[in-house]
């Protein structure tokens, strides 16, 4: 196979894999996470997951690892947690 189409392929193939723990590290962004059973959310610190997990560790796959802190629930659903405006966040008291 041609250089040319190898490198076209290595780009296709990384823009089709999922974020990893080093990806964010490397922008400086943290995962952020959300309980699907009650709207809990938090965001989880990438050098800490990256210390239990490693740095080659998809984020899409991290919440199944997780529980959630406030009803201890697995089912919980982690995503980098890009900055935007207006972000809304469930609020419980």
């Amino acid at each position: 196979m041609g250089r040319f189409k190898d490198k076209a392929l290595q780009r296709d193939e990384q823009r089709s894999r999922p974020a990893t723990l080093a990806d964010l590290a490397r922008a400086g962004i943290g995962v952020f996470c959300w309980c699907n059973r009650c709207g809990h959310n938090a965001e989880a610190a990438t050098a800490m997951l990256i210390s239990q997990l490693g740095p080659d560790y998809p984020v899409p796959e991290i919440g199944t690892r997780m529980r959630c802190s406030a009803c201890a629930s697995k089912d919980i659903a982690t995503r980098p947690a890009w900055p935007s405006r207006d972000q809304v966040i469930a609020r419980h008291s």
